[in-house]
């Protein structure tokens, strides 16, 4: 199921997002979905970071180093 969603841009934004469209040959539709999917999945990787963290702290794993000694 697809909805509709009207938002509005400040000019400049609508400027930048109309340059991209024509540079990339797509539609303002898809450049849009793709920001969201882009933030959403910042959002849940952030909430998951801040679930798993504790355990991580206390399993001294606070760097990716740390991780890579431990995988590895």
């Amino acid at each position: 199921m697809t909805e509709t969603i009207t938002i509005r841009l400040p000019e400049k934004l609508q400027e930048e997002l109309e340059m991209v469209v024509k540079a990339e040959k797509t539609s303002k539709s898809e450049i849009i979905r793709d920001a969201i999917t882009h933030y959403l999945a910042v959002k849940r990787f952030h909430q998951l970071r801040k679930q798993v963290l504790p355990f991580a702290e206390a399993q001294g794993l606070l760097t990716d180093e740390d991780i890579f000694k431990t995988i590895s």
